[in-house]
């Protein structure tokens, strides 16, 4: 049985590979868009009949026009570097819901939700292109999809374990350090590298829609200053740290005004 277990573990590593396509890297990925898709679409939609949308103003608006600018500029690099109707399943949305909470998110397959308490922090159109560029990457990159991928085969890791080991005191100790080990040195290190990479993505497809792609660290800088110091240690967090993230964004700012240089794009707002 244990035999059985990681022969399943080893053939899904091997056939659930997708090539991201602005890395050049394999990912883990065993959810194609036609299953994952219908399902995020239904559940955006859910929620968005469970909270208060906001439309008709000049922030849905802009929201919803920064988006699209993100998404085409996104959708040239793609043509461009030789992967046409890559986004053809791809169902682009943007919402500005009211919700005092600084964030914003992205469904797979492109649903993309802003609250409204993250806006005094995006201060501006190229802060609100930040964010949206950030969460587009997300989209792109596959990582709602990539994040489930990982936690099957968390859950068949701990199967595995389970079914290996007879004794119950021995095995009650594996699923204590299997639940730790798992999540501190697997899962986190995982969604810490999802989010670096999708500011990465995002500072390019930004600057190629004309955005100042300086702009990033200093929408970092203030999103340090409204949290006030109050975070965990990164090693415990599902994203980098904020200096983490200043530091990689300013780093990466030339990198992505050269990558818009070649769509002719040289002055940003």
């Amino acid at each position: 049985m244990r035999r059985l277990f990681l022969t399943v573990l080893v053939f899904i590593g091997v056939v659930a590979c997708k090539t991201n396509p602005f890395t050049g890297k394999s990912t883990l990925n065993f959810y194609p868009n036609s299953q994952i898709f219908p399902t995020a679409f239904a559940q955006y939609d859910q929620f968005l009949g469970e909270n208060k949308v906001i439309t008709g103003t000049k922030d849905a608006q802009m929201i919803t026009a920064v988006g699209q600018r993100i998404a085409s500029a996104a959708e040239r690099w793609l043509n461009a570097n030789g992967h046409p109707g890559y986004l053809k399943d791809y169902q682009w949305e943007y919402n500005l819901v009211q919700d005092d909470a600084v964030n914003a998110w992205c469904m797979p397959g492109g649903k993309i939700v802003f609250y409204t308490g993250i806006l005094p922090i995006a201060q501006s159109e190229t802060g609100i292109a930040v964010v949206m560029g950030h969460e587009v990457a997300h989209a792109l990159a596959d990582h709602g999809a990539q994040r489930m991928s990982a936690g099957m085969l968390q859950q068949l890791g701990a199967v595995a374990g389970n079914v290996a080991i007879k004794d119950p005191e021995t095995r009650n100790t594996f699923n204590q350090a299997y639940g730790i080990g798992s999540s501190v040195g697997v899962m986190l290190p995982f969604s810490r590298s999802h989010e670096t990479e999708a500011d990465r993505i995002g500072l390019q497809i930004m600057a190629i829609a004309g955005y100042n792609p300086d702009e990033a660290a200093n929408l970092w800088r203030r999103m340090k200053a409204n949290s006030g110091g109050q975070a965990p240690p990164e090693f415990l967090s599902t994203h980098p740290s904020n200096d983490t993230r200043i530091n990689n964004l300013m780093a990466w700012a030339p990198e992505a005004k050269k990558e818009a240089a070649k769509f002719g794009v040289t002055s940003f707002k």
